[in-house]
Order: C-alpha cells, then sequence, then structure tokens
C-alpha cells in the first residue's frame, strides 16, 4: 500500500472507529481489505483508498471499518470473570437492587454475542432466585453485520467447543444441520443494538454492570480515556466494570479503581462495591 494511502485509512480509521494502526500493520490492512476490494470489483487496496477518499460512498466507509474490526469472541471466555459474576457480583447486586427488582447489564463490542449469551446463560440458570426480577442484557457493536449474526444465534461446531460446556451445549442448543442453533429464550434476553463506543453513550441509559473486555487494547490512550469516563458517567455509584486480564485503568482515568482480590473488576472511585 502507498504511504500517503496508508496514512489516510489509519486516520479514517482512528476517527470513525477508535482502532490505532501503525504502519508496521500494513500487512494486516492488506488481508482485511482485499478481500473487500474484490468483492465490490475494485483493483487493489489502493484503488479501494481512492474511492474512500472521494467521500461520498458511505456505504464503502461503513465496509471498511466493520472489515478492520476484530471479532474474536468465544463463550465463557478466560472463564473466571464469569465464575466471579455468578458468585461474586450477582448475589451482591441482587442484595444491593432488592428493593427494585431490578438491574441492567451491558456488553460493549458485544462481537457474535457469546458474551452476551454467556451472561443469559448463567442468569437463566439462577431463575429461581431471580423470580419477580426484570433483567435486562444489552450486547453492542460497531458492525451491523456482526450484530445480525448475534441475533441468530447460530454457531459452527468449532465456535460452541469454544469454551462451552457441554452440559450448556446439550441443555441450550439444538443441532441444526452442520450448526448449532442457540435457545430462543436466550435469545430474548438480549437487546442487540448498534453503537460506536466513541460516540454519545447517553442513548444507551444507565447499567449496574458493565462488561468492556478486550475492547480497550485496540484504542490510543485519550482513546481510552475518553471510553472509561464516558461508561463511569452510565453508572450508578455502586456498579461494576469488567475489562480484560490484560487492561487496566491506571494511568487512564481516575474514575475507577481495582476491586481488592477481584481481578479484572472495577469500581467507581469513592464508592467501593461490596463484596
Amino acid at each position: 500500500m502507498q504511504p500517503e494511502n496508508l496514512d489516510f485509512i489509519a486516520k479514517f480509521l482512528k476517527d470513525r472507529s477508535g482502532l490505532v494502526v501503525t504502519a508496521d500493520k500494513g500487512y494486516l490492512l492488506d488481508s482485511r481489505l482485499t478481500p473487500l476490494a474484490r468483492k465490490r470489483a475494485i483493483k487493489d487496496v489502493d484503488s479501494l483508498v481512492q474511492q474512500l477518499r472521494t467521500g461520498r460512498d458511505a456505504e464503502l466507509e461503513r465496509a471498511v471499518v466493520e472489515a478492520m474490526t476484530t471479532n474474536e469472541s468465544f463463550f465463557f471466555r478466560d472463564g473466571k470473570p464469569f465464575d466471579q459474576f455468578r458468585d461474586v457480583v450477582l448475589p451482591a447486586l441482587m442484595q444491593a437492587r432488592a428493593s427494585r427488582k431490578s438491574f441492567r447489564i451491558w456488553c460493549a463490542a458485544a462481537s457474535s454475542g457469546q458474551e452476551p449469551y454467556t451472561i443469559a446463560m448463567i442468569l437463566k440458570e439462577q431463575a429461581a432466585k431471580l423470580a419477580g426480577w426484570k433483567v435486562e442484557i444489552v450486547g453492542t457493536d460497531i458492525s451491523h453485520d456482526i450484530l445480525d449474526r448475534a441475533k441468530k444465534g447460530v454457531y459452527s461446531q468449532f465456535e460452541v467447543q469454544r469454551g462451552l460446556p457441554i452440559q450448556m451445549l446439550v441443555k441450550y442448543f439444538k443441532k441444526k444441520d452442520e450448526l448449532w442453533q442457540i435457545d430462543d429464550s436466550l435469545r430474548a434476553m438480549v437487546d442487540y443494538r448498534h453503537h460506536n463506543l466513541l460516540q454519545d453513550l447517553k442513548s444507551l441509559g444507565k447499567f449496574d454492570v458493565v462488561f468492556c473486555r478486550n475492547v480497550l487494547i485496540y484504542f490510543d490512550q485519550p482513546t481510552k480515556t475518553r471510553v472509561l469516563d464516558g461508561i463511569a458517567a452510565q453508572m450508578p455509584a455502586d456498579g461494576w466494570l469488567y475489562l480484560g486480564g490484560a487492561e487496566t485503568v491506571l494511568g487512564l482515568t481516575e474514575r475507577f479503581k481495582p476491586i481488592a482480590t477481584q481481578r479484572g473488576v472495577y469500581s467507581l472511585t469513592g464508592a467501593p462495591a461490596k463484596v
């Protein structure tokens, strides 16, 4: 790719999605955008960027952002955070919300739905304790295509084998030819919405628990701070934030602090969550 086109698309992606693409990641642009160029009968990636420069093809702009978005996800990813949610966060949350019997959970960058559906399965397993409660799970992503996949809840054999306990597969999925369809009751528990983390979050409402795992690693420091402060503004004083195991708030924001003994979970500064 020509240097000037690399500079242009790096700025384009940073402005539109927060994704940081450095010069040494030119190979990633080629591997992600070459199939898109072929699909649209465009000669090569440089020609695609030239068309992008015109600013007259909104569909191409959307397709480029979606092609560069990483959609790596699997059920019960990393295990421990979901055990933690079930055994620590959920009981504390139910105690704190006992008077109103409701809470909301947000999965930012929900990808193809494995994380929201994992949470839905955990809540489904606690159905007796949650009788009479109103629980909402909202899953958002920047990619329209990946959200369509999430809404359908259909997964390959490879995808259901990645982290999903066999008892959950048997209980909540049905074989559909060579694929697996998640139970309609779980699909109904998740509200999928298109949203860009760089945009105002107020339209999403307030959330008691936010999962924003393995997202910030793709942003530069100012963008990370902006996103974290935006999330903080949408949480109650005793809310819970989940980040990925390799992520931290240190040096990024003073709105959150780690919860002692609970790795990867954060509370708002000055209002420690009870565990």
